[in-house]
C-alpha cells in the first residue's frame, strides 16, 4: 500500500509522476497527490480519490522538471485532501511524501504546536515538512543535513522524498523499513517505492539500503547512512526516541504503563492494514504477490520465551483462516537440529527487540538454506528487521520492561491480519473476511475494557499472591495463552508455574493438584467450552483452587475466581484473554515486592546463547 514517485531531470514532471502512480495503483490507496516547482513556486495537487481525479486536478501541464507524487492508504486520519500526500510547511517551501509510521508523531504534534505551528492536517507525515523547514530556518546548511537531523528526531518507519522550493535541482530520499527504488537514467532521475514506477523510464535501478538516505540530482546520485560513522568510531547521535517516551507519568513502574498502552499501540498496528471493501489485510512490507501468496505450503514461526508463545497464537490463526498447515518453534533450537528448509514454507522470525541472537542466527541458517523468511520485529532498524528485508513492523512504541505485554499483544494482531490475508487468497470466503475486519477494528476499544477490570485482577492477586506453585491450563486457541500466562508469573514473581495443556491434566499433572496448588484455567465461550468446565471440575473435585479467565456468562460460583473478559470472534480470544494474564503477574509481583521491570536474572533483548 501507498506509492511514491519523484523525478529530476529536463522532462516535464507532471507526466511522468502521475504515470507513476497510476503504475503503483495495484497497491491499494484513498487519496493521491503531487507537488512540483514551478517558477520557484510550489503547486501543489491532491484529491480524496484516484489517481485519474488526480489527472483531472492538474489539467494543463507545466513545464516543472522536478516533483513528488504519492498515492496514500490512510492512517492517521481520514482519507481528504487535507490528509492527502504531499504535506508541506506553513512557508510552503519543503513537501514531503512518506509511506510508514511515525510512532512519536503525537509528541512532535504536540511541540510544533506549542512553537505555534498551525498544522493543517491530522497526519503523522506533517511534522516531516515543518521540522525540515524549522531546520533550514535556524541555518542548516544543506536540504540533505536538514533531513538527516529531523530524521535523528524521528521514530518510527519510513520511505520518504522530500523536496525544496529553493533548491529545485534535487530530492532527498530515506529509507527505514519502507522500500525505496532510485532510477537511474542519463541525465535525469526517478524515485519510486517500486520499481513497476520506474521500468518505463530506465532498467538502471538502486535499492535504498535500510538505514540510508540519497541526494538525488538530474546527473547524479549520493548516498549515505542515515547516521554515519567517521573516524573509525561512532559519532555521538541524537536518538531517535524523545524523553517523554521514558517518562513514567503516572504509573509506578513500565510494565504498567505498557498494559496500559496496549489499546493505543494495538490501533497502530492495524492503522491502514484492513481493507473493508476486500475484506482482507494490507501488508506492505511482504513483498509477496496473490500468486506466491498462493503457492505457501507451510507457515512456521521462529520466536523465544514470549514471542514464541505469540508465534503458537499465530500459528493457530494460520491454519484456521487460511487452511494452511502452520507450526511455531523455539528459535533458540531450531538451528541445532539442522533443520530440513523448504521452499514453499514461509518463515516467520519474530522478536520485540530485532536482537535476539537465537532468532537472528536462525534467520541466518534458513537463508543459506534458501528459506524464505520474513521478520516480524517491533524495533525499526534492527539486526533481524536489516537481514529478514521485509516483514511487519509492530509499532507497539519503545517496550521498556523486561515483561513483554504490548509487543506481545501487538505480535499476535499483526499474525491475525497476516492469517487473514493468506486466508483471503485461498478459501476464507468475504463474508468471514469482513466478520474478522470488523473485529479486528474493534478490538482496541475490547482491550480497553479489559483494562478497566484491573481491580477484580489485583483483589485476585493480592487472594493467592501466596501460592508457591501454579498451574496454566487451555485447550487449543487457550493452549499459548496459559504458556504466556506461566511465563509472565514466573519471570516477575518467582513463584514457579507450569502450563499444561488442559486435555493433558488427567495423565499426569491432577496427581499434584491439592488445596496448596491454583490452577488457572482458560475458559473460552468456543466449541470446547464444556470439555473445558470439565476440567474446572475435576480439579474442584480434588481440593485445588480455581481461577477462571473467561468471556462466557459463568455463575459466579463456579470457581474461587472469575477474570472476564468482552467477547469478540472467537479466532481473536487469546488476545483479550492475554491481558488478565498479564494483570495477573503484575499484581502479584507488586504484592511481593519484586522488581517488576527489572526481573533477577533476565534482560530485555537476548543478545547472547
Amino acid at each position: 500500500m501507498c506509492g511514491i514517485v519523484g523525478y529530476v531531470g529536463s522532462q516535464e514532471a507532471e507526466p511522468i509522476l502521475l504515470e507513476g502512480l497510476r503504475r503503483l495503483e495495484y497497491r491499494g490507496y484513498d487519496s493521491a497527490g503531487l507537488a512540483v516547482v514551478h517558477r520557484g513556486r510550489l503547486q501543489v495537487h491532491r484529491v480524496a480519490g484516484r489517481v485519474q481525479e488526480l489527472r483531472e486536478e492538474v489539467g494543463a501541464v507545466s513545464p516543472a522538471v522536478v516533483g513528488i507524487a504519492h498515492t496514500r492508504w490512510a492512517t492517521h486520519g481520514p482519507p481528504t485532501v487535507a490528509n492527502a500526500h504531499p504535506h508541506v510547511d506553513t512557508a510552503r517551501r519543503i513537501a514531503v511524501v512518506h509511506n510508514g509510521i511515525l510512532e512519536n508523531a503525537v509528541q512532535l504534534r504536540s511541540r510544533l504546536q506549542r512553537e505555534g505551528v498551525a498544522l493543517a492536517s491530522d497526519t503523522d507525515t506533517e511534522v516531516i515538512a515543518h521540522l525540515v523547514a524549522e531546520q533550514l530556518e535556524s541555518g542548516t546548511a544543506t536540504l540533505e543535513a536538514a533531513v538527516r537531523a529531523v530524521l535523528q528526531e524521528v521514530q518510527g518507519t519510513y520511505g520518504l522524498v522530500v523536496l525544496d522550493v529553493q533548491r529545485p535541482g534535487e530530492l532527498v530520499v530515506a529509507r527505514l523499513g519502507s522500500p525505496v527504488v532510485l532510477g537511474v537514467s542519463e541525465g535525469e532521475m526517478f524515485v519510486a517505492s517500486d520499481v513497476a514506477a520506474l521500468v518505463h523510464h530506465t532498467q538502471q535501478v538502486v535499492h535504498l539500503g535500510d538505514g540510508e538516505l540519497a541526494t538525488v540530482r538530474a546527473g547524479s546520485y549520493r548516498t549515505s547512512p542515515i547516521a554515519p560513522v567517521a573516524g573509525g568510531a561512532g559519532e555521538v547521535e541524537a536518538s531517535a526516541l524523545s524523553a517523554q517516551d521514558y517518562d513514567l507519568g503516572d504509573h509506578p513502574d513500565f510494565m504498567h504503563k505498557e498494559i496500559s498502552e496496549q489499546p493505543a499501540a494495538a490501533r497502530r498496528v492495524l492503522g491502514g492494514r484492513l481493507d473493508d471493501r476486500f475484506a482482507t489485510a494490507h501488508l506492505g512490507g511482504i513483498r509477496l504477490e496473490p500468486r506466491e501468496l498462493r503457492g505457501i505450503r507451510r507457515v512456521t514461526f521462529l520466536g523465544c520465551g514470549s514471542a514464541y508463545y505469540a508465534g503458537q497464537m499465530g500459528a493457530s490463526l494460520v491454519e484456521e483462516l487460511a487452511r494452511i498447515p502452520a507450526d511455531a518453534e523455539p528459535a533458540s533450537e531450531f538451528r541445532y537440529r539442522n533443520p530440513v528448509v523448504d521452499p514453499d514454507t514461509l518463515y516467520v522470525a519474530v522478536s520485540q527487540s530485532g536482537e535476539t541472537l537465537d532468532t537472528l542466527m536462525a534467520v541466518q541458517e534458513l537463508q543459506r538454506k534458501g528459506g524464505r523468511v520474513v521478520g516480524v520485529v517491533n524495533a525499526v532498524g534492527s539486526a533481524i528487521a536489516r537481514q529478514c528485508g521485509q516483514g511487519i513492523f509492530l509499532h507497539a512504541g519503545p517496550e521498556v520492561s523486561v515483561a513483554s505485554t504490548k509487543a506481545l499483544t501487538n505480535m499476535t494482531i499483526s499474525f491475525a491480519l497476516l492469517a487473514l490475508l493468506l486466508g483471503r487468497v485461498r478459501d476464507l470466503s468475504a463474508a468471514d473476511g469482513r466478520r474478522l475486519v470488523s473485529a479486528l477494528l474493534d478490538l482496541p476499544d475490547r482491550i480497553e475494557e479489559v483494562l478497566r477490570s484491573e481491580p477484580e485482577v489485583q483483589a485476585v492477586a493480592k487472594q493467592f499472591a501466596g501460592a508457591r506453585h501454579m498451574f496454566f491450563l487451555g485447550r487449543v486457541r487457550g493452549w499459548p495463552v496459559a504458556r504466556e500466562g506461566a511465563q509472565k508469573l514466573k519471570e516477575i514473581s518467582y513463584i514457579h508455574a507450569e502450563a499444561y495443556q488442559a486435555s493433558e491434566l488427567k495423565h499426569g499433572p491432577l496427581a499434584l493438584i491439592d488445596s496448596s496448588m491454583p490452577s488457572v484455567v482458560i475458559l473460552p465461550d468456543d466449541e470446547l467450552y464444556a470439555k473445558n468446565l470439565s476440567t474446572v471440575e475435576q480439579i474442584r473435585a480434588r481440593g485445588g483452587p480455581v481461577i477462571v479467565v473467561t468471556n462466557a456468562d459463568v455463575p459466579g460460583d463456579l470457581a474461587d475466581a472469575v477474570l472476564r473478559v468482552p467477547r469478540s470472534e472467537p479466532e481473536l480470544d487469546p488476545v483479550l484473554l492475554t491481558i488478565p494474564l498479564q494483570l495477573l503477574a503484575y499484581h502479584v509481583a507488586l504484592e511481593l515486592g519484586r522488581d517488576i521491570d527489572k526481573p533477577r536474572n533476565l534482560a530485555k533483548s537476548v543478545t547472547v546463547e
